[in-house]
């Protein structure tokens, strides 16, 4: 191939008159490509550069991951020592640790904002998959929620403060301005891939990740003494109030009452607030050093729009209205003295009637991923192995509370009604879990279906009516544009909307204050008191943040579709 066509050689000036050793070079050139690569110097000077820079990666990850698992080890010793030794252990020695580590976190924030995304070439890339609006704005909503939180602390502390420490005031003051700063950083950088201090920024990002999971397990503490004073007020304080804190009481005043009812009702958005920042804050760590080639980039970013979807938004409304009314119903009821036991046949029963549904549509769904030639995302993506692992890792705290209940009911009475609803409800609970996860994993790893060239052309035809049909182009381009999709796209879309809305409701019913798995006393008396709210506090937390997390690989699935 490397020899010219003969004629061609003696019809252009350059013939090997003019360039006698043109053979040679020819021959030459030809020995040159045909050398093997693994001989070539250039090819292993590369390589001995990449797998360096690779190697240097690992270790720079190792270095980091030590130091988060150093730091967290330190914090939990010195919250189970507050917890079974509060008197050499104190909460307010917990809160002094906290804040110095968020003091060092807040350090290397600002250091990364002023300093190393504003070096040359800091962000040649960003990950398009990494920080969606979804989880950003959870960020900011729970972060939000987070604040008040604190300001209702700080005033609840302000009237108590002949019985408080001031260190109570003082931690969350830094607490409100750590969620500020992490909030500002996660919303603007969450989807760089930092080429410039490598190390450096990988132990700032482990440092701040330890720092939201020791708060994240403060809070789950801390929601356990709040849950005892809603339920058993008295052995709360002989159980974990000091003799400073026992003495201390809300005075009769409106003001007290609304910080410290406020103060109860937001502690489960701080929980979720320090989990979806350690998910965001991992997925940047992975991003480290990491370099996008062209083919990682998708050509088509799908966008969500409400097209194609009748039944689902439908029914998926109706839950949500139902979930409101009995959630309601449930509160004013269950809260009072003495709950009345028809609040939890109610309660129980409208969650054995939507998770079937659930179900279903779900196995419905990964049928349809089987049946359709839609190929699999291979690529590298440190987002989509993210959700996959939380997706997984959130539902054990649920599926190990309904195990938990099963065997407790099972044990006891499994013929009474109240029973018998809440074994049903474990056993569908699991399998809505598991069919759930298959069907959001499973549509993740599927390439977005691409839109046909007859859909472009209608919709210029539509685009160019007449003035006088504007009225009538929406409803004509909606019908339009839901008659031109398939039955896959059709069933995949309204299964996926309508599992949206039946996770947003079984998201806020346990998130606003619905805990029947504690208040019903069934399994509290099998297991114990301290046992199970151990149980509770540990899978109540991981299970609202199941469906929170499970909303946003739902949209994923539906924008895909």
């Amino acid at each position: 191939s490397l020899q010219p066509p003969p004629t061609a050689a003696r019809a252009t000036p350059w013939s090997e008159s003019t360039f006698p050793y043109t053979e040679s070079i020819e021959a030459d050139l030809a020995r040159l490509l045909y050398t093997s690569k693994e001989n070539f110097w250039l090819y292993r000077h590369c390589s001995s550069v990449q797998q360096s820079d690779r190697q240097a990666q690992k270790a720079g990850q190792l270095f980091s991951g030590l130091l988060a698992m150093n730091v967290v080890f330190l914090g939990s010793a010195f919250i189970s020592s507050m917890i079974f030794n509060h008197v050499a252990i104190t909460l307010a020695d917990v809160w002094i640790l906290l804040s110095i580590l968020k003091v060092l976190c807040l350090c290397w924030i600002i250091y990364y904002l002023l300093g190393t995304s504003r070096q040359p070439h800091a962000v040649l890339h960003r990950d398009s998959h990494a920080g969606p609006i979804w989880i950003r704005g959870s960020v900011l909503l729970f972060g939000s929620f987070s604040i008040l939180l604190n300001v209702f602390q700080i005033g609840y502390s302000a009237i108590l403060i002949q019985c408080k420490s001031r260190v109570e005031i003082v931690f969350p003051s830094i607490e409100i301005l750590f969620i500020c700063t992490q909030a500002f950083f996660l919303w603007h950088h969450s989807k760089d891939c930092i080429q410039v201090q490598h190390n450096f920024t990988r132990c700032g990002l482990m440092l701040t990740i330890a720092t939201n999971l020791l708060l994240w397990l403060l809070a789950v503490t801390n929601d356990t003494i709040h849950m005892e004073i809603e339920s058993q007020l008295r052995e709360v304080e002989q159980r974990f109030a000091g003799n400073e804190t026992a003495s201390c009481t809300c005075p009769n005043t409106t003001m007290c009452k609304i910080f410290q009812k406020g103060y109860i009702l937001l502690y489960p958005f701080n929980t979720e607030y320090c989990l979806v920042c350690c998910s965001v804050l991992y997925v940047m760590w992975k991003n480290v050093g990491r370099r996008i080639s062209h083919h990682h980039v998708p050509h088509i970013k799908p966008k969500f729009k409400l097209q194609g979807v009748v039944f689902g938004p439908l029914l998926g409304a109706a839950a949500v209205i139902i979930g409101i009314c009995i959630f309601m119903m449930y509160q004013i009821q269950a809260t009072g003295s003495a709950p009345n036991r028809q609040v939890f046949v109610m309660y129980y029963s409208y969650y054995i009637v939507l998770l079937p549904l659930m179900s279903v549509g779900a196995v419905i769904g990964t049928i349809i991923h089987a049946l359709e030639k839609r190929e699999l995302d291979t690529l590298k993506n440190p987002t989509r192995s993210l959700d996959v692992i939380l997706l997984m890792g959130a539902a054990l705290g649920q599926i190990g509370m309904c195990y938990f209940s099963i065997v407790a009911l099972v044990a006891t009475d499994p013929r009474d009604l109240l029973n018998s609803l809440i074994l049903s409800y474990s056993v569908l609970l699991i399998f809505q879990n598991i069919t759930q996860n298959v069907f959001i994993i499973d549509g993740l790893h599927r390439q977005p279906f691409v839109a046909a060239n007859h859909e472009a052309h209608s919709q210029r035809r539509v685009s160019m009516l007449e003035l006088g049909q504007e009225i009538r182009k929406a409803s004509l381009s909606y019908i339009h544009s839901y008659s031109h999709l398939s039955w896959k796209r059709k069933a995949l879309r309204e299964i996926s909307f309508f599992l949206v809305l039946c996770n947003i409701i079984l998201w806020i019913m346990p998130t606003f204050g619905a805990h029947p798995a504690f208040e019903n006393g069934l399994e509290k008396s099998f297991y114990g008191y301290s046992t199970w709210f151990v149980i509770v506090n540990f899978g109540l937390p991981l299970g609202v943040f199941y469906r929170m997390h499970s909303v946003g690989g739902l949209l994923e699935v539906y924008i895909t579709a």
